[in-house]
C-alpha cells in the first residue's frame, strides 16, 4: 500500500480498511461509504455499505440560509435534522437526533492543516488534517469513534467512514454529513473570495 495509504486513508467499498487505521485501531466494526448526487434540484447524499446498499440518505434544500438538511434511514424514517446557525462568529452547525439528543459542531478551528473541533453537547473531538482529507472522531474518553477519509479527486465528493463504536453510527454519520456542508462551504467561500 505504500507512503499514500498512510497519509490518504479513503477507500472504495469492497477494498480492505486502511493499513494505517488498522495499525492505529484495530479493524472497523463497521464501513460505510457516501457518494453526493450532483446536478440535481435538492442536495442529496447517499450512505452505503460494503455492498453498495443504501442505508441512509440526506437531503438538504437547495437554497436555504440554514443550509436545512434531513437524514433519513433506508426506511426513510428519520435519524437527525441539521440545521446552520446563521448569526455566529463561526460557522456552527445544530445537529438534532430523532431521539431529541442535540449538539454543536463549529468550524472555527477548520482553517489550519491539522484542526480540532470540539463537539459542543456530547463531550466528542473532531480531529483533522485537512491537506491529506482525513478527520478522526474521539469520544470524550479519548476513545476513536470512527475515521473518516475523503477521496482526492471525485466529481461526486465521497466520503469513507470506518466505525469503531457502532453504537454512535447515527450519530457519526450526522456529523460526517455536517463535516460535508463544512467542507463545500468553505470550497464555496473560497471560491468567492478569490473571485472578487
Amino acid at each position: 500500500m505504500g507512503v499514500f495509504s498512510k497519509v490518504h486513508r479513503y477507500r472504495e467499498a469492497g477494498n480492505k480498511a486502511n493499513v494505517h487505521n488498522v495499525e492505529n485501531f484495530g479493524e472497523p466494526a463497521r464501513s460505510l461509504f457516501t457518494t453526493t448526487k450532483v446536478f440535481t434540484l435538492h442536495h442529496h447524499i447517499d450512505i452505503t455499505n460494503e455492498r453498495e446498499e443504501v442505508v441512509y440518505q440526506a437531503d438538504s434544500k437547495v437554497v436555504s440560509i440554514h443550509d436545512k438538511t434531513d437524514v433519513t434511514d433506508a426506511a426513510g424514517r428519520q435519524v437527525a435534522h441539521i440545521e446552520r446557525k446563521v448569526f455566529s462568529l463561526h460557522e456552527r452547525h445544530r445537529i438534532t437526533m430523532a431521539d431529541g439528543t442535540n449538539f454543536e459542531l463549529s468550524n472555527e478551528l477548520l482553517h489550519l492543516i491539522k484542526d480540532i473541533s470540539n463537539i459542543e453537547g456530547l463531550g466528542w473531538q473532531l480531529r483533522g488534517n485537512v491537506l491529506g482529507l482525513n478527520f478522526e472522531l474521539y469520544d470524550k474518553d479519548g476513545s476513536i469513534i470512527a475515521v473518516i477519509g475523503q477521496k482526492m479527486i471525485s466529481l461526486h465528493d465521497k466520503y469513507c467512514i470506518d466505525i469503531y463504536k457502532p453504537q454512535h453510527e447515527q450519530k457519526v454519520i450526522a456529523i460526517l454529513i455536517t463535516l460535508q456542508h463544512m467542507m463545500r462551504d468553505r470550497v464555496n467561500s473560497a471560491s468567492a473570495s478569490s473571485g472578487n
